[in-house]
């Protein structure tokens, strides 16, 4: 397959998938933000027997409370994170469970409200390990590839699609939240962070395919070289990517909803990572070095 030759429509697919998400991104209220941006209350509950935490859940989901997050601590007690109580509907909820389970002796260890704050700080720290991310790769890539011509390239053409990555993970969970009501945590922004990772680490295999071929073909068409560096990269990067595909599905399909937005981050993540290490990275290489931008704004097609 001529991938270097289809450059273009990889370019209209990533434009096609890139525009609806940016649209809703726009859209109020964008990312639709859990309560760990929001804001919200905690409390730690101790039963006197063991319950499940399907049970737990299904009984704050009767009481109105669907959006809770639920997390064992042992077998007698949970932390619930949800909307902002006061002490009266802190009291309906301990009430509620009383009532269906008149056996438990339910005790309230802790119950604090959280500050919208906290999220905030971790936005800002999120940020700023993504930019300091990019930054080291960017050095990196210059020193490892620095036997090959016009280096930079190669740094530009990696942050490109790691960025890339992140604006379809976005605008995939705006029409998400929108359509289906799945709310972005905490979670979302350490799957960000790991989806860039996986991201790096693909566009990397392929460039260092990419530079042994132009040190052992150097008078090939560099069109050529990266068709052929795909090609002998395709193998691994799928095999890779599908055995993680699986995994994760299998994890989605029967882990717990506490960490789903993570999975489907990392899920929709290993995909779009995969497709730009090979639909976006390689390419950019391809269309610098052809002049390709020189060429769609030369008179000629101006004229045409």
């Amino acid at each position: 397959m001529d991938f270097a030759g289809k450059r273009f429509w990889f370019y209209l697919i990533s434009l096609a998938v890139i525009i609806p998400g940016i649209i809703f991104l726009i859209i109020a209220p964008g990312l639709k933000t859990g309560i760990d941006f929001t804001g919200g209350s905690t409390m730690n509950l101790s039963l006197s027997e063991p319950m499940t935490q399907s049970t737990l859940r299904k009984e704050l989901n009767n009481l109105g409370y669907s959006e809770a997050t639920i997390q064992r601590l042992d077998d007698n007690s949970f932390f619930i994170r949800t909307k902002e109580l006061n002490e009266d509907k802190k009291n309906a909820i301990v009430n509620g469970i009383q009532n269906n389970f008149p056996q438990q002796i339910i005790e309230v260890l802790s119950f604090d409200l959280v500050s919208p704050i906290v999220a905030n700080e971790t936005v800002i720290n999120a940020f700023w390990a993504v930019l300091a991310a990019s930054f080291f790769v960017f050095i990196y890539i210059l020193w490892a590839f620095r036997s090959v011509p016009h280096t930079i390239r190669y740094s530009f053409a990696a942050i490109t699609a790691l960025l890339h990555d992140t604006i379809i993970i976005l605008g995939i969970f705006a029409i998400l939240g929108k359509l289906m009501d799945i709310e972005v945590n905490t979670f979302f922004l350490f799957a960000i962070v790991t989806v860039i990772g996986y991201s790096i680490n693909d566009t990397i295999v392929i460039f260092d395919r990419l530079r042994e071929n132009i040190n052992l073909y150097p008078n090939d068409n560099f069109s050529k070289i990266v068709n052929t560096s795909i090609r002998e990269s395709l193998g691994r990067s799928l095999n890779t990517s599908i055995t993680l595909l699986i995994t994760l599905t299998a994890l989605l399909l029967f882990g717990g909803s506490t960490i789903q937005t993570f999975l489907l981050v990392l899920l929709f993540g290993v995909i779009v990572g995969t497709y730009s290490s090979i639909g976006v990275a390689s390419q950019i290489l391809v269309s610098w070095e052809e002049n390709d931008i020189k060429k769609l704004f030369s008179k000629k097609n101006i004229t045409r």
